[in-house]
């Protein structure tokens, strides 16, 4: 059993309230649980409650045992100097406050039903892969809508920690901070961290004077990821790499360290020549930041990213290795991947720096945007939970890392949902 569970009962009342006594038999009558804010300190605020003929205002504190509060050391913290009442599943010690007043004990067990024991743990046994999987699919639509939107809103504010740190890192550039976003993300999974050491390393101030050539962007681009490294024969590539060392000079750009680039396991469409000539070609427009803010539509971003690779790619994957002819343009599915991992992130940031409410707005952006497909969605579309968009799909994933995986079901407003209904998971 975990604490969750308790929270649960208590925040609820899933138990049997009527004929409450605490550990030294006083009767309790709750007036008020208190607000169950998730933060350090007691796990209720502002409380209510009456023992004997007293009635009590201040916070709740709840443990499996009693001597769990020795074992955390609240006696000694004033955080726990307003906690009027101790609760908890079994009682095997009094406790004491910093003032060394006995705190009264509500012991869970004695007032819950069986079979909201039965439910919980019937909830907890394993599963194949997430502990719902049997009844999630039944969940009440309304449930799992709202349930959908603070997911897709946690995720926001979980990305939104980087952004913010690049922001920092910056010196408040948004500029130089989409920049950034744009490359890790144009690394995709394999060369994200590498495509982001590269853009840490160019100043912007550089990527700014440099942009009204392309090819110079390529060459600090491919240089600096280490690219150029390798002596070829085509001319390209010593352009390229004659380009690179002037510019290096010019902006006395100094040799950090970048993760190798891979090319194992991508698609030649993903190849790290083709994103970095992309990236290039996107850097060909000015003030991006202020456009990419803008967009409220799938139409205008992909308006927006009519980017292809440089000319020597239609024909190239690789330095000096002719093959088929074929245009390198951003796809539908890649620009669906940069709305999710950094328009949405970034405008959601943005606005919030701002205090500006957007939330409605992102939401029917994303609606337009289609579901992504992993082995996760594909997981959650087995036992019947069909993802139309990809405001959906990212709430799910959301659900599945920071929820099912944390076996947070008393966190999460579907395991709540499927107790309070008593439907016992089988």
């Amino acid at each position: 059993m975990k604490e969750d569970f308790l929270h649960y009962l208590w925040r609820f009342r899933k138990f049997e309230t009527l004929n409450l006594r605490t550990t030294q038999n006083e009767p309790l009558t709750i007036i008020k649980t208190g607000d169950y804010l998730g933060l350090s300190g007691p796990d209720f605020f502002n409380a209510q409650i009456i023992i004997g003929n007293q009635k009590w205002a201040g916070n709740i504190e709840i443990h499996l045992k009693s001597s769990d509060w020795y074992v955390h050391g609240h006696e000694k913290d004033t955080a726990y100097d307003n906690v009027i009442l101790h609760v908890v599943w079994e009682h095997d010690t009094e406790i004491f406050g910093k003032n060394n007043t006995e705190i009264p004990v509500l012991v869970l067990k004695e007032y819950t039903a069986a079979e909201t024991l039965s439910n919980y743990n019937a909830l907890l046994t394993p599963k194949s892969w997430i502990f719902c999987e049997k009844d999630i699919a039944r969940i009440d639509a309304f449930v799992f809508k709202n349930w959908q939107e603070r997911l897709f809103f946690e995720r926001l504010e979980r990305k939104s920690e980087f952004i913010y740190d690049l922001l920092s890192e910056n010196q408040q550039d948004w500029e130089a901070v989409l920049f950034s976003l744009f490359a890790k993300n144009f690394g995709l999974n394999t060369n994200a961290n590498s495509f982001l050491q590269m853009a840490k390393s160019l100043p912007f101030s550089m990527i700014r004077k440099e942009s009204f050539e392309v090819e110079n962007l390529e060459a600090l681009f491919f240089g600096t990821t280490g690219l150029l490294d390798s002596g070829k024969e085509d001319v390209y590539f010593t352009d390229l790499k004659n380009r690179y060392d002037y510019l290096r000079n010019k902006h006395q750009v100094k040799k950090c360290h970048i993760d190798p680039i891979q090319f194992f396991k991508h698609r030649p469409d993903n190849f790290p020549t083709i994103r970095l000539s992309q990236l290039a070609n996107l850097y060909g427009e000015q003030n991006l930041f202020s456009k990419v803010i803008a967009v409220k539509s799938v139409a205008e971003v992909r308006q927006l990213f009519l980017v292809s690779a440089s000319p020597y790619w239609r024909n190239h994957y690789r330095f000096d290795k002719e093959s088929v002819g074929k245009s390198k343009a951003l796809s539908p599915a890649f620009i669906d991947l940069l709305i999710i991992n950094t328009i949405i992130p970034l405008q959601f940031a943005y606005a919030r720096t701002r205090d500006e409410l957007i939330s409605e707005e992102l939401i029917a952006f994303m609606n337009q945007v289609a579901p992504e497909r992993n082995a996760i969605i594909d997981k959650f579309d087995f036992f019947g939970v069909k993802a139309k968009n990809a405001f959906e799909t990212q709430a799910l994933l959301e659900l599945k890392k920071e929820y099912c995986n944390q076996k947070a079901c008393l966190r999460c407003a579907l395991g709540i949902d499927l107790l309070k209904n008593n439907e016992a998971i089988r």
